[in-house]
């Protein structure tokens, strides 16, 4: 017969099954990967606002996603560093802690879909209506854009784990790596159908708003590039929009191949695997692909490393 404990704040996590011999080695690789990820997410930052030439909206928009995976994966693979040392008997967290790093977690995935949706609007504006791109993308439209992805993110995601900490809790296992909406509603004995019938609308309208914004604005540039005979224009609008759709699948696939593997327990320890490497995946590659195409970002750095050579020498 199952044990209970009702609404206890010392909750367990299941945490990665890993053996002596690769404890080590996977712990160099998150933290490596971490280190990485704040190294390349923190420059990009730094580099857009300390140079003029970058305080353009496309940069000052794509600043979301770095901040987005700085503080996502600070908040959870510090904790997922320390728990692959411990004994899983102690891995423990406190219930408020977990509550905040669901929060985050999902704030993550969501905002995730929404800045790339408004990267979604500036590109068609950009290239629909190059004449008005300008009066329409001011500082003031580029921080309502922001707030927007933002405050649509924040409230979906807080009504989705407020649903979730009004139920009573019985369980005191975590059968995850780190701490979600779906992990701790699992705790309770209560029915938690509400729970799954918002958690199934939340993903369909963030799924179907995302997905029909990627579709929707890139067929009408499609349709613009084929029609137009500016071939310096048609360029330039595809690097950028191949890169912004570079950044918009790798973030798809790693989020769908989680959904896919929710669906066979059977797979649990793959599942718990590709949920760390949604937050690594992206949050290391985005700033690398973004900076690599971006050709302001690779006249900046080759500034930097020219003006470093040449201080030995004086």
């Amino acid at each position: 017969m199952e044990n209970y404990t009702f609404n206890s704040f010392n909750l367990q996590l299941e945490g990665l099954k890993v053996t002596e011999v690769s404890m080590y080695p996977v712990f160099f690789f998150f933290f490596l990967s971490y280190l990485l990820i704040i190294l390349v997410n923190v420059g990009i930052v730094v580099l857009v606002f300390i140079d003029k030439n970058l305080h353009q909206p496309m940069y000052l928009l794509f600043c979301n996603l770095p901040v987005n995976d700085v503080v996502g994966n600070s908040i959870m693979v510090p904790r997922l560093l320390v728990d692959i040392l411990r004994p899983p008997s102690e891995r423990l967290i406190n219930y408020y802690e977990c509550v905040v790093q669901a929060f985050t977690t999902h704030m993550f995935g969501t905002t995730t879909h929404t800045v790339l949706m408004i990267m979604a609007f500036d590109r068609y504006v950009a290239i629909c209506s190059p004449l008005r791109y300008a009066a329409i993308m001011t500082n003031k439209m580029v921080i309502k854009l922001t707030v927007a992805a933002w405050g649509v993110a924040f409230v979906l995601v807080g009504i989705l784990l407020g649903l979730t900490i009004r139920l009573n809790r019985c369980r005191t296992l975590i059968t995850n790596p780190f701490c979600d909406n779906a992990s701790l509603f699992k705790l309770s004995c209560e029915s938690v159908f509400i729970n799954n019938v918002y958690g199934l609308t939340f993903t369909v309208v963030l799924l179907t708003s995302s997905i029909g914004s990627i579709v929707l604005t890139y067929a009408k540039i499609t349709v613009v590039c084929l029609t137009s005979r500016n071939k310096s224009l048609n360029s330039k609008a595809l690097k950028t929009c191949s890169t912004h759709l570079v950044l918009y699948l790798i973030m798809f696939f790693c989020g769908t191949l989680i959904i896919i593997l929710h669906r066979f327990p059977q797979y649990s320890d793959y599942r718990k695997l590709s949920a760390i490497l949604f937050h690594i995946i992206p949050g290391s590659l985005n700033p690398i692909i973004y900076g690599v195409q971006s050709k302001e970002i690779r006249k900046f750095l080759s500034k930097v490393f020219q003006s470093k050579k040449l201080l030995p020498s004086l």
